[in-house]
């Protein structure tokens, strides 16, 4: 293998590692022969999700820890737990997030109707998720002196998708944190620590299967109007978001950092006119 793109032994920490993106970037990074650690809310989904990592992968080193995202001491149990059996932490993938119905104004409703707990809950969530698993793997990178995160944008971070106002509230400050924090990384570490994130377009996935397609597997109403949007003409498929994820964690990527890197099929180059 290309040494620029070699990711064997590298100790590769993930979030939401039991969801469908972040959990298919896991058993991939896997596949390359890196040492994965998923992170995840409940001990029956991470066992799932080791089950398939050690089936699918020959020799695969993968390491399945419960943590929530929103839980220091969790996530500090979780770091000196990895940081003793594997002795560094070489990349953080904070693929943790989602929606939730009451943070989405429905068609027929406005934002008055705007349940703001719910809004919170997601920003807490997709923002806040983010920059704590970030303050507590950081450390060990820059003492190493080596070290790569990527985040999790969105489609709906740069412009207006309707609807889900607190989920593109969220992956907006997503995007700023990300920059902010690949400008201080590299300030202080001279370049070693590297900030990026991936934007994915409109991947199917479990919290939005109901709301693009019908159970006939047929397009909604608003799947039509993506596919509209996307110059591809279909949606996304969760391993086509391994390579941009790869590159981004790898040395091929050591001059790159406060990227935002589209994986939408063209959606954000298109105004759909």
């Amino acid at each position: 293998m290309n040494q620029l793109f070699d990711l064997s032994g590298r100790v590769i920490v993930i979030t939401g590692a039991t969801g469908a993106l972040a959990g298919s970037a896991a058993d991939y990074l896997a596949s390359q022969k890196a040492r994965v650690v998923y992170l995840g809310r409940t001990q029956d989904k991470l066992d799932a999700a080791m089950a398939r990592c050690r089936s699918r992968t020959r020799d695969a080193q993968c390491m399945g820890l419960v943590a929530d995202v929103l839980d220091r001491p969790a996530l500090e149990k979780a770091r000196d737990v990895i940081l003793k059996a594997w002795g560094a932490i070489d990349g953080l993938l904070n693929g943790a997030g989602g929606n939730q119905p009451g943070a989405t104004i429905p068609p027929d409703k406005n934002f008055a109707d705007l349940d703001f707990d719910a809004f919170r809950q997601v920003v807490d969530l997709n923002l806040h998720g983010t920059v704590l698993p970030s303050l507590i793997f950081t450390p060990a990178m820059m003492q190493q002196g080596r070290g790569a995160i990527v985040n999790f944008s969105s489609a709906s971070a740069p412009q207006a998708v309707t609807r889900v106002v607190g989920y593109s509230a969220a992956k907006a400050a997503v995007e700023n944190f990300t920059r902010w924090l690949a400008v201080d990384m590299a300030r202080r570490t001279a370049g070693k620590v590297r900030v990026n994130a991936v934007l994915p377009g409109f991947f199917i996935g479990e919290q939005n299967r109901r709301l693009l397609t019908n159970e006939d597997g047929t397009h909604t109403e608003r799947g039509r109007l993506v596919i509209g949007k996307t110059p591809f003409g279909r949606f996304g498929e969760a391993s086509e978001l391994h390579g941009a994820i790869h590159y981004l964690l790898s040395e091929a990527s050591r001059f790159v950092t406060g990227t935002i890197l589209p994986v939408d099929g063209g959606f954000g180059a298109y105004t759909g006119v």
